[in-house]
């Protein structure tokens, strides 16, 4: 990593969590990603999958971490739908850069749970989710990775 680099890893928040600097309600990890529940989410169970290793976006990931993630965010969905959480739909959301409203410059894949008549738009500011919902949240996917290993 460069210095600049380094030094853009040192005060992101993503980097704290994936270090255990910082808490997060977790659902999966391995050693690529960190897979935890969003803090401000649209929905109850929206998910962010983050590689381990800062990198700002999509062109910042090499290809085998990429795949990783988005294999992840694949089986993520699929554990949400398994949830007792229940769902009527997936958002899969990927915003890269400040133009495509990232605010943590830290690469992550959104993964969203829709229902039907519950509308959202991505500039929507929803408000923070107490941190009991999100560790309830959190069991709930876990409990059904359980069942189907990711």
């Amino acid at each position: 990593m460069t210095a600049d680099a380094t030094s853009a890893a040192q005060g992101c928040v993503f980097c704290a969590i994936v270090a255990r600097r910082a808490r997060a309600s977790v659902v999966h990890e391995d050693e690529t990603v960190v897979v935890f529940m969003d803090l401000h989410p649209v929905t109850p169970g929206h998910l962010l999958v983050v590689p381990r290793a800062h990198a700002v976006g999509l062109e910042d990931l090499d290809e085998s971490t990429s795949a990783h993630v988005w294999s992840v965010g694949h089986a993520m969905a699929r554990a949400l739908r398994r949830s007792t959480m229940r769902c009527d739909g997936i958002n899969v959301l990927l915003c890269d850069g400040e133009a495509a409203s990232q605010t943590v410059f830290h690469f992550h894949l959104h993964v969203i749970p829709r229902h039907e008549g519950v509308g959202w738009t991505p500039d929507a500011d929803p408000p923070e989710r107490e941190r009991s919902l999100l560790d309830g949240d959190a069991q709930a996917i876990k409990d059904a990775i359980a069942t189907r290993p990711v």
